[in-house]
C-alpha cells in the first residue's frame, strides 16, 4: 500500500473545481453581455427620440409655394407645415402625443394617421380618434419678407387648436 500523505506536490484545485470556476466565469460574462444588450436596446429608443441637431430656425419656403388646405413635410426640421384654408400657417410635430410614434399625413383621408395605435388628427392637429390624449404639438411660425420660417427649438404643447396658434400673412 502506498502512502500519498507525504507527497511533495502542493494541494491544488482538482479538475471538478477548475470546471466549476470556468462555468462560473462564463456565466458572469454572459450576464454582463445580456445586461449590455438590454441597456443598448433601451438607449436606442432614447437616441431615436432625440431631436436632430439642426438650426433652431428652419426656412420652409416662400409663401407662394404653399396651397391652402394642404400639408407639406419639411424633412430638415422634421415637422409638417399645414397651410390652412384661410392661408394661415401651422407647423405641426411629427410625433404622436400617445406614445411618440412618427405620424404620417394621409393625403387621401386628409388627416394624420398614427400607424402604432390608430390615433387620427385633422389638418390642425386636433385629435379625431383616440388613444392620443391631446393634439399634436406645434412650433411657432413667422413670415419674413414672404418667407415662412419655423422655430423648432421647443415644441409647444396644447389642449386644443386655437386660431392664435396659426400665423397669418
Amino acid at each position: 500500500m502506498v502512502d500519498n500523505r507525504n507527497n511533495d506536490t502542493p494541494p491544488g484545485p482538482n479538475r471538478r473545481q477548475f470546471l466549476n470556476r470556468l462555468w462560473a466565469f462564463f456565466g458572469v460574462v454572459a450576464l454582463v453581455e445580456f445586461g449590455w444588450l438590454g441597456l443598448s436596446f433601451l438607449n436606442s429608443r432614447k437616441e431615436r427620440n432625440k431631436p436632430v441637431k439642426t438650426e433652431s430656425i428652419v426656412t420652409a419656403g416662400a409663401v407662394e409655394q404653399f396651397t391652402p388646405a394642404t400639408v407639406t413635410a419639411v424633412p430638415l426640421g422634421q415637422f409638417y407645415l399645414a397651410c390652412l384654408a384661410d392661408g394661415s400657417f401651422l407647423a405641426l410635430s411629427r410625433t404622436c402625443t400617445h406614445l411618440g410614434c412618427s405620424v404620417p399625413w394621409d393625403e387621401e383621408k386628409n388627416q394624420f394617421v398614427c400607424p402604432c395605435h390608430g390615433s387620427t388628427f385633422n389638418l390642425t392637429g386636433e385629435v379625431l380618434s383616440a388613444p392620443a390624449p391631446r393634439p399634436l404639438d406645434y412650433y411657432p411660425v413667422r413670415i419674413e419678407n414672404g418667407i415662412v420660417k419655423v422655430d423648432i427649438s421647443t415644441p409647444q404643447k396644447r389642449g386644443r387648436f386655437e386660431s392664435t396658434q396659426a400665423t397669418r400673412i
